[in-house]
């Protein structure tokens, strides 16, 4: 039986395990990810990054006020710090410096299949739905109207 414990309880302990050059596995909570992560749904598989960070890369990072967050890399700068942002948002967030950043997932199980960067929905998301940053909630909208049409006439919705 699986076991929900809060994420500053445990996640010190699976940042000392990636430093030990473990993958460690959790659950996503929140929904700045969305569309491609669900909260509660999708899990991430994460390890300690091995070098520079890429953009489409989805970094975990602690921000200054403590708060543990993963998000997408939008750019890195000259100094190597990076700009995030999560798939359901538009605000960048940033600069995040390279100490901030412990991890790097390297595989997501989204809808109960585990996939990586090689994955058609995975370089989407990290390539085109990047780039369309400033169109997200248009297209948000326009998804949501056709799964509620969808749905109405006993279709599934995705």
């Amino acid at each position: 039986m699986a076991k929900i414990v809060d994420i500053h309880a445990y996640l010190p302990v699976l940042i000392d395990l990636i430093g030990r050059g473990e993958s460690v596995t959790v659950t996503v909570t929140g929904s700045s990810m969305t569309p491609f992560l669900v909260h509660g749904r999708d899990q991430i598989r994460f390890r300690r990054p091995d070098g520079p960070l890429r953009r489409g890369d989805l970094a975990f990072f602690r921000r200054d006020t403590g708060a543990y967050v993963m998000h997408r890399v939008a750019r890195v700068d000259a100094q190597g710090r990076c700009y995030l942002v999560g798939d359901g948002q538009q605000a960048v967030e940033g600069p995040i410096r390279p100490d901030q950043i412990f991890g790097l997932v390297t595989e997501v199980c989204r809808k109960g299949r585990w996939i990586g960067p090689e994955d058609r929905c995975w370089r989407f998301f990290a390539g085109p739905w990047l780039m369309l940053r400033p169109l997200r909630p248009l297209l948000r909208g326009a998804y949501g109207h056709v799964a509620r049409h969808r749905t109405k006439r006993g279709e599934p919705s995705g």
